[in-house]
């Protein structure tokens, strides 16, 4: 049974998710919050799964909410999934780079949402990484030149370790890492998880964006 707990400001989105969840089977809705402050305050009582977040609500954002959640949660910590009206949003940008899962557009269908949410649930990638890095390109280009925060240091990392966090920002899923290094899928995850683990990273969203802001990979480089 996968717990899921929805968070946004719109009463009417909010119950409509609410309803369409509770209908689903193995899926358990155990709260709802109307912004990023109760929602933190839900998850540490609830013990959520996955969070369905809003990303701009009065108050304390989804963003913000993000990053208070994924500081604060026992392990192992929830599953966040964006909900954004726009897939090149830069707030979507700011919920990956605090570690959020992945995000779905709230015009996406109930099939959509539900198989989001087992994916999540799972842990599995809930999107291509070729999403992701789109998304990342798009706002690693508008933010050049523009002073930042340090991105972490890739110097505690193996050869192989940076070469697979490399292929994974380039778009590349696990399978197709392993067929360009020549090693298991196994070791490709063992590999990537290693890398987060040193880097402080809660996903693989996350390592896609470390990738670009510490020049790893840089826009336009590569193909699709």
């Amino acid at each position: 049974m996968t717990r899921v707990l929805v968070v946004d400001d719109q009463f009417l989105i909010r119950a409509g998710l609410v309803g369409l969840l509770r209908a689903a089977p193995g899926i358990e809705v155990v709260g709802e919050a109307a912004d990023g402050e109760e929602a933190v305050a839900l998850v540490a009582r609830a013990r959520p799964d996955v969070v369905l977040m809003d990303i701009r609500m009065p108050g304390m954002g989804g963003i913000e909410a993000t990053e208070r959640i994924l500081a604060e949660a026992q392990d192992p910590a929830p599953r966040i999934l964006v909900l954004t009206t726009f897939d090149l949003d830069e707030y979507v940008y700011g919920a990956l780079r605090a570690g959020a899962s992945g995000f779905l557009l709230k015009d996406s269908g109930p099939e959509r949402l539900l198989a989001a949410v087992a994916a999540v649930g799972g842990g599995d990638a809930l999107f291509a990484p070729s999403v992701t890095r789109r998304l990342v390109e798009a706002y690693a280009r508008q933010a050049a030149g523009t002073p930042a925060a340090a991105p972490p240091d890739l110097a505690a990392l193996t050869g192989r370790e940076t070469e697979v966090l490399r292929l994974t920002a380039r778009g590349l899923s696990n399978a197709e890492i392993a067929g360009e290094l020549f090693i298991s899928e196994a070791t490709v995850k063992t590999h990537l998880h290693r890398a987060m683990g040193k880097l402080g990273l809660d996903s693989r969203a996350q390592a896609v964006v470390v990738a670009y802001e510490s020049g790893l990979v840089t826009p336009g480089t590569h193909g699709a």
